[in-house]
C-alpha cells in the first residue's frame, strides 16, 4: 500500500494540470492507497483557497474519493461523519474536528458560527 500526498488527491479530484492528473489517477486507481486525515484536511483547504470550491463541492469530492475501491482512509468512520457534517452545513475543517472528538463531553470553541451549526445538528459545543 502506498500513502499519497495532498497534491495527488487534488490533481485526482480536479483536472487543473492534465499531466499530473493523469499520473495521480494512475497511482490512485491502480494501487491500494492510504490517505491520512491530515491529507484530507489539507485537500479541503487547497480546494477552497486555491480552487474556489464550495463546502458542498469539497464534501462531494471527498465522498467520491472515499468510495473508490483502492482508497483506504486513516480514520474511515470519522471521515464519513465529517463528510456528513460538511454536507449539513458545517465548515469542512470544523466537521473533521467535530467528527474526531464526538466521544468528548463537548467541543469548546470561540467560533460562534461553529457553535450555532453544531447545536443545530445536536452536537454539544460551548464557549470557554
Amino acid at each position: 500500500m502506498l500513502a499519497v500526498d495532498t497534491n495527488l488527491v487534488v490533481r485526482y479530484l480536479y483536472d487543473d494540470d492534465p499531466r499530473q492528473c493523469r499520473l495521480a489517477r494512475a497511482v490512485i486507481d491502480g494501487e491500494e492507497v492510504l490517505i491520512a486525515t491530515t491529507v484530507l484536511l489539507e485537500t479541503a483547504w487547497v480546494l477552497r483557497g486555491a480552487h474556489g470550491k464550495t463546502r458542498q463541492e469539497i464534501a462531494a469530492g471527498l465522498r467520491r474519493l472515499a468510495g473508490l475501491p483502492t482508497v483506504r482512509l486513516q480514520e474511515p468512520q470519522a471521515t464519513a461523519r465529517a463528510i456528513e457534517l460538511a454536507e449539513q452545513g458545517v465548515d469542512v475543517a470544523d466537521a473533521f474536528h467535530l467528527a474526531a472528538t464526538e466521544r468528548a463531553e463537548a467541543f469548546v470553541t470561540f467560533d460562534q458560527r461553529l457553535q450555532k451549526a453544531a447545536s443545530r445538528l445536536g452536537i454539544r459545543v460551548r464557549s470557554p
